[in-house]
């Protein structure tokens, strides 16, 4: 009964490749076990990752390879008619490509998420930007997948070089009728690259003010002040000048302090002096750089001009107030008066 012939092929024969196929599988299932509860545990046991990493993605991968070969080996030894026989030739030779790509693509995937994610996610972390790499993976992995394609395509025997002269004229009519989004999509990628500011900065662009909340490929969304959500092309961020108010190092602020003009060169002095002696009751203030001098005769005033720096660390708009406070403060009690618009109107008798 064995030897009786079917498909040009005998019972024995069919049953030889089966026995084949199955004993693929049942090698596949032998590997995952141990790959489970021997090897596994082995691995864990080391200090480097790597290994770890390698068996975890070569599983699949060696499984689907296992399973291609095994079909392979069965179907060369058999009879089969010439095209059916290219079919799986081609075939065969397009799967292996694949199941290379994708190991190569599990691999390097999960080598960025053991290595390389972490270091984005630290918050001390000042050469990776969190944003920009899952950019940087998927165009990765689109390239690898990319030249997998093109491989699987030559061994299926398609042109691929007049696939890809064709795939070049539309790309450059695709390119022709997207001008702004291209420009948008590189000018993503140059913020991403500069850095020129970070989710949760305060920034100040094209007349706008505010926190930004998210980077875009495409656009960069800002909330300003007034708690408005405002969508920026990226094109205009990089053609225009940038202020990263966040990364000041302090806040730089300008007075101007008027007193009459029945002040005394003497009351002018203290004046000064009370102004110069502020970083010592406020400590958000730095004690380096302040500066005050008198500036000049107002209409109303005598003016003076206090520059003072704020801390990075403080709360600017709180220590703006015990400084003010602290001037009207001090100046009560020395008897200094703050000018305001006054007119004096002298009369004259002409005989």
């Amino acid at each position: 009964m064995l030897d009786q012939i079917y498909y040009e092929n005998s019972i024995k024969e069919w049953i030889i490749s089966l026995l084949i196929i199955l004993g693929a599988l049942l090698l596949n299932k032998a590997i995952v076990i141990l790959n489970k509860h021997v090897i596994h545990k082995l691995t864990s046991k080391t200090k480097n990752r790597l290994d770890d990493i390698l068996f975890k993605m070569l599983e699949s991968p060696v499984l689907l390879g296992i399973a291609l070969a095994s079909i392979w080996i069965a179907s060369s030894r058999l009879n089969l008619d010439p095209s059916i026989d290219k079919f799986f030739q081609k075939a065969y030779q397009v799967l292996i490509v694949i199941n290379i790509t994708w190991f190569a693509v599990r691999f390097i995937n999960a080598l960025i998420e053991e290595y390389i994610q972490p270091i984005a996610d630290d918050p001390n972390n000042k050469r990776i930007d969190s944003n920009f790499l899952p950019i940087i993976r998927r165009s990765l992995l689109g390239i690898i997948w990319a030249i997998g394609a093109v491989m699987a395509l030559n061994n299926a025997g398609v042109n691929v070089g007049t696939l890809i002269a064709s795939l070049g004229i539309g790309g450059l009519a695709f390119a022709l009728a997207a001008q702004d989004t291209l420009k948008n999509i590189f000018g993503g990628i140059t913020i991403f690259t500069d850095r020129p500011f970070r989710i949760g900065d305060r920034i100040k662009v094209d007349g706008f003010d505010g926190i930004i909340e998210d980077i875009g490929i495409r656009s960069t969304r800002l909330r300003t002040l007034d708690r408005c959500l405002v969508t920026i092309p990226n094109y205009k961020i990089v053609e225009a000048s940038v202020e990263n108010v966040s990364e000041e190092p302090m806040r730089r602020i300008v007075s101007k302090i008027g007193l009459t003009y029945s002040t005394s060169p003497e009351k002018m002095n203290e004046a000064i002096d009370i102004l110069k002696n502020l970083p010592k009751k406020i400590k958000g203030i730095d004690s380096k750089d302040i500066f005050v001098f008198f500036s000049e005769f107002a209409d109303f005033s005598m003016v003076i001009t206090l520059i003072y720096f704020i801390k990075k660390e403080s709360d600017i708009p709180q220590t703006i107030s015990k400084v003010n406070i602290e001037i009207l403060t001090t100046f009560n009690a020395a008897s200094l008066d703050f000018a305001f618009p006054t007119q004096t109107i002298h009369l004259t008798n002409e005989e």
